[in-house]
């Protein structure tokens, strides 16, 4: 509407205008056509004219003016609607902007509202989450606790080996085995330690915890090794006492006991570390190991006593600065023996047993499902249970009473000393290791018995000698060792059945042995043996000779190779 107004007006003025100079013009024009005037009048007429048409020029300056000012009003109008349009248009933006922060107001308004009760929601949930975690901080803490106390430990070793002997009727083996153990063990509490441990073997031969790779692919025993609990005071740390299943507590080797052996038992163990020249520990303990209880008065040999072995062991560690040397002494007494030798089927893992006199042909030892070695074999030794248990033959001397029963020729009670030196070669990973044993039976009959159960004129059979030399050690990667050992072990120096079970035979025996040592990694290592052995005397009774020897002739020698490969965690 402004817009029209303001045309409409700007054109009425200019019509106006237009008319007054029309009027201006006629009359001029009017005042020409009068008579002719004088000079005065002339000049009148002119100045009138010349005033005339000034007039004109400043109303003809005053219309450009109009028009100028009536053009700048008509632009004016037009920026004042474009400015007016523009400025509805953004009030019309506004007003939608203003609605939609009003939607969006209400919107966060209610975000806040839901916000805030989410925060209560998080608040008491976290309350909770606080609460959980920290209770399960204290299970971990209490599991940390506990798990931190133990430590689990085992190997695996695989094994490659041939025997060959030079004999008529000899063949060569070969025979490839496995061992697997593992233990755990650790603190009870400040005072008491304990350990199990697992490991592979037959349940009836204590001397070895290897499996052959045979029997049809038949999954392979397991039993337990170790079970052990052990006290020792933190007041009084050199005071230890150990009780159950439990590995070697004593300096020994496997002149005395086969390492894959953990005696059962009671150990007691007082050891102080001094701090004064040469000597620096001394150790006393007392060993008493429980082999069988006696549960059968009706058996030929029993009597109403179990079966034990009690004694002790002294020994010390000295510094000579170039050397170091650990001397020990034991003493090891072996009651009620012939338990062993009357086992019962159990025991031995009997693979016969029984007799059948009403058959055809009276048969006498029944095949028996047993896996283990079973009844050791030898002269007047009863091949069914009750038995000789001896997983590698019973070498010692034995007699048969008048009611049938069967005892061992000797006792046994072992003196043993042992002399284990270090010495400093200057090469810190290359020591020199030489140990010295030599073993006595005092309770040894002073003669033994030949091949046919006679008795002999040679004296008693009761001594073991050792000797061990080699160079390194096997403590970090790449360490190895070189080494050779020799052993002459008479027939009655120790119990056969719980002798060394690779050497050619428990006792009776001249062995060699060379090995060598590489541990290829922190836990694994690469071992090689070479076991080169005889028969000592194949006159005495029960001696192991190979096929088509004649008592009284030299044996050959048996050689036996070993390959292994040992994963230690």
């Amino acid at each position: 509407m402004s817009r029209k107004f303001l045309l409409l007006m700007s054109t009425s003025i200019i019509v106006l205008v237009s008319i007054s100079v029309q009027g201006q013009t006629a009359k001029k024009k009017r005042a020409l056509a009068k008579p002719a005037a004088t000079t005065e009048d002339v000049q009148q007429l002119k100045d009138l004219v010349s005033s005339q048409q000034k007039q004109m020029e400043a109303e003809h300056q005053q219309v450009e003016q109009l028009r100028s000012q009536l053009q700048q009003l008509v632009d004016a109008t037009q920026q004042a609607n474009a400015a007016a349009q523009k400025a509805q248009t953004t009030t019309d933006q506004a007003q939608s902007a203003a609605t939609q922060a009003q939607k969006d107001a209400a919107e966060a308004q209610r975000l806040a509202d839901q916000a805030s009760e989410n925060a209560v929601e998080a608040k008491t949930g976290l309350a909770l989450v606080k609460t959980s975690e920290a209770d399960n901080i204290k299970r971990l803490g209490t599991l940390e606790g506990i798990t931190s106390r133990f430590r689990l430990n085992g190997d695996i070793r695989l094994r490659g080996e041939n025997f060959q002997q030079s004999c008529p009727a000899c063949v060569d083996r070969n025979r490839a085995r496995v061992r697997v153990r593992l233990g755990i063990e650790g603190k009870l509490n400040e005072d008491f330690t304990g350990g199990l441990a697992f490991a592979t073997g037959s349940l009836g031969d204590p001397t070895t915890t290897n499996e052959t790779l045979t029997n049809f692919f038949e999954r392979k025993t397991i039993g337990l090794d170790r079970g052990y609990i052990t006290y020792q005071p933190v007041a009084h740390k050199w005071l230890q006492l150990t009780g159950g299943k439990f590995a070697y507590t004593w300096n020994r080797t496997s002149t005395t006991f086969d390492p894959d052996i953990n005696p059962e038992g009671f150990a007691a163990k007082l050891s102080f570390d001094l701090k004064i020249p040469v000597v620096k520990n001394f150790t006393v303990q007392g060993i008493n190991l429980l082999y069988s209880e006696n549960t059968n008065s009706k058996l030929a040999y029993a009597n109403t006593h179990d079966s034990f072995a009690a004694g002790g062991q002294v020994s010390g560690k000295l510094d000579f600065v170039f050397m170091t040397s650990t001397p020990s002494f034991t003493i090891l007494n072996w009651r009620n023996v012939d338990a062993i030798l009357n086992a019962s089927a159990f025991a031995v893992q009997a693979t016969t047993t029984g007799t059948s006199p009403t058959a055809p042909t009276p048969v006498t030892g029944l095949p028996a499902p047993g896996e283990g070695p079973g009844c050791a074999g030898g002269l007047n030794l009863p091949s069914v249970a009750p038995c000789a248990v001896a997983a590698n033959g019973m070498t010692n001397a034995t007699t048969v009473d008048a009611k049938g029963g069967v005892h061992f020729l000797s006792g046994f009670l072992y003196a043993d000393l042992i002399l284990n030196n270090q010495i400093k070669t200057g090469l810190s990973r290359l020591p020199l290791n030489v140990l010295l044993e030599y073993e006595n039976n005092l309770d040894a009959a002073a003669h033994p018995l030949d091949a046919k159960g006679n008795p002999t004129t040679l004296g008693s059979q009761a001594h073991a000698y050792l000797f061990d030399l080699s160079l390194g050690q096997s403590k970090a990667k790449n360490d190895v060792i070189f080494g050779y050992a020799f052993e002459r072990q008479e027939q009655d120096s120790i119990l056969s059945s719980f002798a060394e079970s690779d050497q050619r035979a428990p006792t009776n025996i001249l062995q060699h042995r060379i090995y060598a040592q590489w541990r290829l990694r922190q836990n694994v290592s690469a071992n090689y043996s070479y076991w080169i052995g005889r028969t000592l005397n194949s006159n005495l009774e029960h001696s192991v000779l190979a096929t088509g020897t004649v008592p009284g002739t030299k044996e050959p020698y048996l050689r036996r190779m070993q390959f292994d490969l040992i994963y230690s965690f």
